[in-house]
């Protein structure tokens, strides 16, 4: 099947599953994220095992997302899309009936397989339908205003989901959502593949898998324990030879599920690195925000849901006007100055107490969406149309699978910095708060051995308030660190877009005729092509 424009008639209903796809994908992250506090109290967790829920999800979907593509190119992109449908339902389905944190980590997990494959075809189904790189942006602004809304709402949902059922409930939605979703491709959905000789890559995804798996494992261990620990320093080791027979594995590779010669693209290099560096700050910030609104405000998920909606409803609303921005003003100019807006953000939120209002929050998280919403569609559209056509759609995979290992390294990285900020900071506003020697080293030895939550099940009767309170000035303290963390993630990666974004020439269908050439005319701000292999005549494989 060529890579041809698609008949009218079947845009709508493919873009229309291809936003319902990446709505269900996200899911899992947006309704769990706003439940992490109700969770922790009714499975009695560490922060450690909690950032682990979020973890479970993010890592097979960014260790498994480059062959979910390639799938999709080889067997059908209909198919694995549909797959990827069925895994959510199974894992919204395994959380829903989980009597224990590991029961959680496995459902998250199948959810993230699902995931996986719903992001590289629901693009892919996009690319394949719109391969005019022009209105192609309209259509990934669409695309990323469907992944927002699911930010959005899904905090929401498990909010007023939580203000009257268990927290296990919040997995619901997902499972009738999926199998809706499933049925309606069957009916809606023209499948479609690569032409060409593409292949799956074994030898690649042997090494990849291993390679991130590893290394979120050693970051997240480490973090919460030594980062001299035999475990841990054998997890880093193994992470560092994987990433080595990855390259070279794909390097020599006659169909690479991710081809290395992409990377010549300064706008591709760009895109991905910032994706990975920001998502790492921005997820982790989340995380830990998540968090405050539950351990230091008291608030429920209805509460902390409508604090978070402050910073994905901006997006929202900008998602598709942000498609034809990005075709009018240059990807060098919208990210790197989006970056800085969230720079601004994260740090007018280090000043935030433990009796911050809402009033105050409200414009501080509005901002940090009004950054948002100025990266993620042009670094999406960018990365799709920075390189030939025929890898459009492996380079949105590739731009998807380090977004998600950013993602995942996120909550383990500031996760471990705040608690041990907070558990260091603790000690001094004990004292200050008038407590004894003896309960000073109580509340010190449980905070040491289990944790802030060990801390905040302490009975000390009535120094419990001061306690208390002491735990949330700590917890402040860490909180403010990973605010900073993150924004200087940001900073740096604003810079990365300021050296490597360029504004390169157009890349365009293999088959769109003599006059729409591979050097084509520019258009100012559009993101195009710029590394050579624009007409190799291996270009016979179609996007992801």
């Amino acid at each position: 099947m060529t890579t041809a424009n698609a008949p009218q008639d079947r845009r709508v209903p493919t873009l229309v599953m291809a936003c319902v796809g990446v709505f269900v994908a996200y899911l899992p992250v947006s309704t769990v994220s706003a439940s992490l506090p109700a969770i922790q109290r009714a499975l009695d967790t560490s922060t450690s095992q909690l950032s682990w829920v979020s973890v479970a999800f993010v890592l097979p979907m960014a260790a498994l997302i480059l062959t979910a593509g390639v799938f999709g190119d080889v067997h059908g992109r209909k198919k694995v899309f549909q797959a990827g449908l069925a895994f959510c339902g199974l894992g919204a389905l395994i959380a829903l009936c989980a009597q224990s944190i590991e029961v959680v980590w496995a459902g998250q997990a199948f959810a993230g397989l699902g995931s996986a494959a719903l992001l590289p075809t629901s693009l892919a189904l996009i690319s394949h339908a719109v391969p005019d790189p022009r209105e192609r942006g309209k259509f990934i602004g669409l695309w990323a205003t469907s992944l927002m809304a699911s930010l959005a709402l899904g905090p929401v949902i498990a909010g007023v989901i939580l203000d009257h059922f268990a927290w296990r409930w919040i997995y619901l939605l997902s499972v009738p959502a999926s199998l809706l979703a499933l049925a309606v491709a069957a009916k809606l959905l023209t499948d479609s593949r690569a032409p060409g000789t593409r292949r799956l890559d074994w030898p690649g995804q042997v090494t990849a898998a291993p390679a991130i798996t590893a290394l979120v494992y050693g970051i997240i261990e480490g973090g919460a324990g030594s980062f001299t620990d035999a475990k841990v320093m054998l997890a880093l080791s193994t992470a560092v030879v994987a990433s080595v027979a990855f390259v070279l594995v794909e390097r020599r590779s006659s169909s690479p599920m991710l081809d290395l010669t992409l990377f010549r693209s300064p706008s591709f290099t760009a895109t991905t690195l910032i994706a990975m560096i920001s998502f790492l700050g921005l997820i982790g910030s989340f995380f830990a925000l998540s968090l405050y609104f539950g351990m230091v405000q008291q608030l429920s998920t209805l509460e902390s849901a409508w604090r978070l909606l402050m910073v994905s409803v901006v997006p929202l609303v900008l998602g598709a006007p942000m498609g034809r921005l990005v075709h009018r003003v240059s990807s060098r100019v919208l990210i790197p100055g989006g970056l800085l807006v969230v720079v601004v953000a994260l740090l007018s939120l280090t000043t935030i107490g433990a009796n911050t209002s809402f009033g105050s929050l409200a414009w501080r998280l509005a901002l940090l969406g009004l950054g948002m919403a100025f990266v993620i569609t042009p670094m999406t559209a960018t990365a799709v149309s920075s390189v030939p056509f025929h890898q459009a759609g492996m380079a949105a995979a590739a731009n998807s699978a380090f977004r998600q290992v950013g993602a995942a390294l996120g909550p383990a990285v500031l996760g471990a910095l705040l608690s041990s900020r907070a558990v260091d900071a603790l000690p001094g506003h004990l004292t200050a708060a008038g407590l004894g020697g003896a309960t000073v080293r109580r509340v010190t030895e449980a905070a040491d051995a289990g944790g802030l939550s060990a801390v905040g099940g302490l009975r000390m009767g009535a120094d419990t308030p001061r306690v208390l309170g002491a735990l949330s000035q700590a917890f402040v303290d860490g909180l403010q660190l990973c605010l900073v963390v993150a924004a200087a993630l940001a900073l740096l990666a604003a810079t990365v877009g300021s050296v490597l974004l360029r504004r390169p020439q157009q890349s365009v269908p293999p088959d769109a005729g003599p006059a729409a050439s591979v050097q084509g005319p520019r258009t100012p701000g559009r993101p195009t092509a710029d590394i050579q292999t624009a007409a190799r005549p291996q270009a016979a494989a179609a996007p992801q």
